[in-house]
């Protein structure tokens, strides 16, 4: 683990040393520039116009206000190259009202420049429904006929923003096959949208007439059975899809045997997502079922915490035999109990495939029940879902700005403070994944550190390893990261109880950097770790005395 670390260490020498980029590409990638006026502008207007045969824009990390758009815009009016706009998380702090405009500037530039893209990046941006209309006509245009990849994570748009997309994205294909070059769109990136049943059914209807998806991914988008079908028979006419993430949606068995079908005509399919998708046992059997028959490419399968009971997920298990390509199949946190969990291994060991399997860490135990249950059990299901629909209007009814726009945009509508769900800290510092702790919300710092007892060093130690594994070097993730590290090495460090020391030891000796007594196990990847002390001892709060001792150890 040494090594490894020095390796992450030399990683982030070398990241802070890369601005440095190739293939036509100019990127001002996370430099944090405040672009409001035209002044503000200037030097990245420089620079695009002194780049010749500009392929690639990067804009991501940075924030950008109407009037810098419209200058940034005229510059790029020449540049007819320009393939690739990776134009994610440029609006921070916006109002939602300054960025349709801004993008409408950037769009026409676009056209006006006669560009033809094939990618198009506007990821954690919170535009909202009404945001979508920003670059509406863009992808209308000639310059999106020639769009592969079209990304759209955590944007907030909602159902009126989902049939919006969809009906430009009908509209393009339409445009460009009278010209005989339709649109053959590879790639589409739409999580954390709250596109809901009528989002997903409006998209479903433009990819059953685009056809050469690839890759869809629309995970934790409160799609329940009926707009999952609508996804299935779109899907069922993209013979080309290699990957489905539908992660964190409601499938249920309905939604789930409709979805098996598809996967019967689908050949190329390399990755199957639907963990947390609620496709219960029977659900669970019809995609065994599909799999068994075809999927021959087939690298990874998720079917974690759908609530599938052990048959079933030994019927999967027996499924994979013949998939020579597989690589993963989670079935954690469903209802196998402990002689489940075993028989399952015994099922992949027979195959020589037990390294296939991921952990069964959160299995949920097997759930004791009568036989007669089995009859009653459709009529509970539509029991069942209504309730879970009626839930969720109330939570949207209660949430919905708040749902709809990331916290770090400032609503221009409305200001009035919305009281947020209650949020289970214990789970998150149990089973530690990045979708978790962005669902645990902006009070989850305070929270964290609210929970953590800081006299007990240990307790600290191990709650940072937890926050810190989750680290991802991207916007939403990274940002609720440091956000929480800090607020509870904050409360640590001035609290009169925190033995700073006995905290840095403890947690060299959780990195592995340093031998104890007792037998202590190292923490799997040092990466995020490090990381956040990369962030953490720039901090204020953090005791210029502890840095000598750091550095001696991680720059062995």
């Amino acid at each position: 683990s040494r090594k490894m670390a020095s390796e992450d260490i030399t990683k982030l020498a070398e990241s802070l040393a890369k601005t440095k980029v190739g293939g036509g590409q100019l990127s001002f990638k996370g430099q944090s520039l405040k672009l409001n006026t035209a002044e503000d502008a200037e030097g990245v207007i420089k620079q695009i116009e002194e780049f010749d045969g500009l392929e690639a824009l990067r804009l991501e990390g940075n924030t950008v206000g109407v009037e810098a758009a419209k200058v940034i815009a005229k510059a790029l009016e020449k540049k007819s190259e320009l393939k690739r706009c990776h134009w994610s998380d440029m609006f921070t702090g916006r109002l939602r009202s300054e960025i349709p405009p801004a993008l409408i500037s950037l769009g026409d530039a676009l056209i006006t420049a006669g560009a033809q893209l094939v990618e198009l990046d506007l990821s954690d941006n919170a535009f909202g429904p009404d945001g979508v209309r920003g670059f509406e006509a863009l992808l209308k245009s000639p310059a999106c006929y020639t769009l592969q990849e079209l990304k759209l994570n955590n944007c907030g748009m909602g159902i009126g923003g989902g049939k919006i997309l969809a009906a430009a994205l009908k509209e393009c294909h339409r445009k460009s096959s009278a010209q005989g070059k339709p649109l053959a769109l590879k790639i589409f990136v739409a999580g954390r949208n709250r596109l809901e049943n009528d989002g997903a059914t409006a998209l479903a209807e433009a990819f059953g007439i685009i056809g050469t998806l690839e890759e869809v991914h629309m995970p934790q988008n409160g799609i329940n059975h009926p707009g999952i079908t609508a996804l299935a028979q779109a899907f069922a006419v993209n013979p080309l899809l290699k990957v489905i993430n539908l992660n964190d949606n409601t499938f249920t068995e309905k939604g789930a045997v409709a979805m098996a079908e598809t996967l019967k005509a689908l050949r190329q399919i390399e990755v199957i997502n639907f963990g947390d998708c609620l496709v219960r046992s029977k659900g669970a059997v019809a995609i065994a079922d599909a799999v068994k028959e075809g999927l021959h490419k087939l690298k990874e399968l998720n079917l974690s915490f759908c609530e599938i009971k052990r048959d079933a997920a030994l019927t999967v298990a027996e499924a994979i035999e013949d998939k020579a390509e597989l690589e993963k199949l989670d079935l954690n946190g469903n209802c196998l109990g402990e002689e489940g969990c075993e028989q399952l291994q015994e099922i992949l060991e027979g195959f020589n495939m037990a390294a296939v399997l991921g952990s069964l860490s959160d299995d949920e135990g097997e759930e004791e029940e009568d036989e007669e249950e089995e009859e009653d059990e459709d009529e509970e299901e539509e029991e069942e879902e209504e309730e879970e629909e009626q839930q969720q209007l109330k939570e949207r009814g209660q949430g919905e700005q708040e749902s709809l726009t990331p916290k770090k945009i400032i609503d221009s509508q409305d200001s009035t403070p919305v009281p947020s769900p209650p949020v289970d800290i214990a789970t998150f510092l149990a089973f530690p994944s990045p979708e978790k702790l962005l669902r645990l919300g902006p009070k989850c710092s305070v929270l964290i550190a609210q929970q953590t007892d800081t006299s007990d060093v240990e307790k600290v130690v191990t709650t940072l390893l937890r926050i810190s594994s989750v680290f991802k070097d991207e916007a939403p993730v990274k940002t609720a990261v440091h956000e929480t590290t800090d607020a509870l090495m904050r409360k640590a460090f001035t609290s009169a109880t925190f033995n700073s020391d006995a905290f840095i030891t403890s947690l060299l000796i959780h990195m592995g950097l340093l031998k104890s007594e007792e037998k202590i196990k190292a923490v799997p990847s040092l990466y995020g770790i490090l990381m956040t002390l990369n962030h953490m001892v720039q901090q204020d709060y953090f005791p210029k005395s502890l840095a000598p001792v750091l550095s001696a150890f991680v720059t062995k």
